[in-house]
């Protein structure tokens, strides 16, 4: 199928390259009479691993010559199991809505390379790559070369990057209440509960608490297990006992851990500069969108820790964290 908006794409791959000035007499744009593409990085921010890289590639060929036979997307290191092509052309309606129409079967994985073989003839599309980051990827460089082929044996390619990795890891999301799932490993990125907490002592840096005192203003808390002063009314668990240097922050909401409408990232050189060296053990009085930096007692992770939301009534929270391996 041929749709207007198509036709409108091909016209501005068209324009790509001309220049002009006041001085010359307007000429209308003449279509080039070949297999045509471009690319765009649509994410922002550092690329963390188990996030996606997304992209999107547009591709177009005049009537005349054919239709698109095949897009096609090859990284550097391959993608997770989520990395995908999408097998539908975008374009942008009137009221700014993002309509998508499928033109082909949906994308194979195979190795390095995602596929998507068009179905619908079709002279010009944008389809969206979400390059979904490996593991095995982190503290390393990725590039990407999209390309396309026509019916008339034509075909194109566009490279992209290289992207470097962040080393960092993310955690999204977890849940702590006071008591009963207070104990937070930044080691395995986890949250461990009082009757857990004992096999995993040597890895709990955090303790999180709630506490209502009249005349005091403490609130939610995150408390190193050594700083006893504010961990009022806490029996910690066996073995429980490791320090931890946490420095408190208003207003840092990082865009991959608040998914709020902030464009503030967080990086590995965030961490790396970072100097704790007069922070705290504890942190207290702590409200939604708040966080805090820690350092592990080793020094081996820094880590941000930031609050979602705050529940006063369970005397809970939801806590997101990036972390950095320091040594």
């Amino acid at each position: 199928m041929k749709y207007k908006f198509m036709r409108y794409l091909m016209v501005v791959i068209g324009l790509a390259g001309l220049s002009s000035c006041e001085e010359e007499k307007y000429a209308v744009p003449v279509l080039k009479q070949e297999l045509q593409n471009d690319v765009i990085k649509r994410t922002l921010g550092p690329n963390v691993a188990g996030l996606n890289i997304e992209f999107a590639y547009a591709m177009a060929i005049p009537a005349s010559l054919g239709k698109l036979v095949s897009a096609e997307v090859e990284a550097s290191i391959a993608g997770a199991e989520a990395t995908y092509l999408e097998n539908k052309s975008y374009y942008t309606n009137g009221s700014g809505n993002d309509i998508g129409i499928e033109i082909g079967k949906k994308s194979e994985n195979n190795g390095t390379k995602t596929t998507v073989t068009f179905t619908r003839d079709t002279t010009a599309a944008t389809l969206r790559y979400y390059y979904n980051i490996p593991s095995t990827a982190k503290g390393k460089e990725v590039t990407f070369k999209f390309s396309a082929k026509a019916s008339n044996g034509q075909s194109v390619s566009y490279s992209m990057g290289p992207y470097k990795i962040a080393q960092m890891d993310m955690v999204l999301d977890l849940d702590v209440k006071d008591s009963t799932n207070a104990y937070i490993s930044i080691e395995d990125m986890a949250v461990y509960s009082a009757a857990n907490a004992p096999a995993n002592a040597a890895k709990i840096d955090l303790v999180y608490l709630y506490r209502s005192i009249p005349n005091i203003t403490f609130a939610h808390a995150l408390v190193a297990p050594t700083a006893k002063t504010y961990l009022p009314g806490v029996t910690l668990p066996a073995g429980v006992n490791r320090s931890a240097k946490v420095q408190k922050v208003w207003n840092l909401r990082d865009f991959h851990l608040a998914r709020l409408q902030y464009g503030i990232f967080i990086d590995d050189l965030d961490f790396q500069e970072l100097n704790m060296a007069s922070a705290p053990d504890y942190a207290i009085n702590l409200k939604a969108e708040a966080g805090v930096w820690v350092e592990t007692q080793d020094g081996k992770y820094r880590a941000y820790v930031y609050v979602n939301s705050v529940n006063n009534g369970s005397k809970s929270a939801k806590i997101s964290i990036k972390r950095y391996t320091m040594k």
